[in-house]
């Protein structure tokens, strides 16, 4: 009897055990309703802050402005899916992905490329871009002409902290001269305006956007040239991130994502740039 008593025990304890893991692998942390979404709000044109709710941007948690741009596009079309609402919460670049390992937002959308570090410490549901690596210089630059990354040899360059094109790409530039990296892609882009540097490197999108506020810019795309930026996919993949582990909100995004094309991206960033400050005036 004692023995039956004991195999019954161990059971019941086997089952609860199993019945607590497949209750925490189900929750999605949105159970409440709600998306909690991080990005910078100063990235156009993924994302950017403006005085209102015009071409559908959304309130910025205990702020007095309104989140826009192709990840707030993207957010709502995941939310609209799932019948969530969307909160969205505004960050530094450094400060997404511990806001996510922290519990403090479900997920960032804010033009990040699903590196294997990133991916070390936060899982990634996507890509929700595909984003070429491109060059940005003015064009009275000599280097304005450049054909291909040889071409920008011994040229003064930088581009935003913590991102693939400043660790991975510019040292790619051999004889190039890097200058530490800027904070913002803002900072990056201003460097560039007042001519401490000769070029910087982002990707294709915020190359496109930087061209409604600088006239005076022109980009440098090596796709085509034996001469161009070496990098993987994950470098050019844009995804969302999620706390490690979580599977069903990876899932629920994804869900979404997975039917849309390349194409269909693209044409969601057009119409972002259309829209970012600076383009209607």
């Amino acid at each position: 009897m004692k023995k039956i008593i004991a195999l019954l025990l161990i059971v019941t304890m086997i089952f609860v055990i199993s019945s607590c893991g497949n209750s925490t692998q189900t929750k999605s942390g949105v159970e409440d309703g709600v998306l909690t979404v991080a990005m910078e709000c100063a990235y156009a044109p993924y994302n950017w802050a403006q005085t209102d709710d015009s071409n559908g941007a959304v309130p910025i948690k205990d702020s007095n402005l309104y989140a826009n741009g192709y990840d707030i596009m993207i957010a709502k079309k995941i939310c609209e899916a799932n019948g969530w609402k969307l909160e969205v919460v505004q960050l530094e670049w450094d400060s997404l992905i511990p806001a996510i390992q922290s519990g403090v937002v479900d997920a960032t959308i804010a033009g990040q490329s699903m590196t294997k570090d990133r991916m070390e410490v936060v899982d990634f549901a996507g890509p929700y871009l595909y984003a070429s690596i491109v060059c940005l210089t003015r064009k009275d630059s000599p280097y304005a002409s450049a054909t291909c990354l040889a071409d920008l040899a011994g040229g003064k360059c930088t581009s935003q902290s913590g991102t693939v094109w400043y660790d991975s790409c510019l040292p790619q530039i051999t004889g190039a001269n890097i200058l530490p990296a800027k904070e913002s892609a803002p900072a990056m882009l201003m460097e560039l305006a007042s001519g401490a540097v000769d070029f910087v490197c982002t990707d294709m999108p915020t190359a496109q956007g930087a061209l409604v506020a600088y006239d005076d810019f022109v980009i440098l795309d090596f796709t085509n040239s034996n001469g161009n930026f070496q990098v993987s996919e994950e470098e050019i993949n844009i995804g969302i991130a999620i706390a490690k582990g979580n599977t069903v909100l990876k899932d629920a995004i994804n869900k979404v994502l997975a039917p849309m094309t390349s194409a269909d991206f693209d044409a969601i960033m057009e119409q972002a740039v259309k829209i970012q400050p600076l383009s209607e005036e």
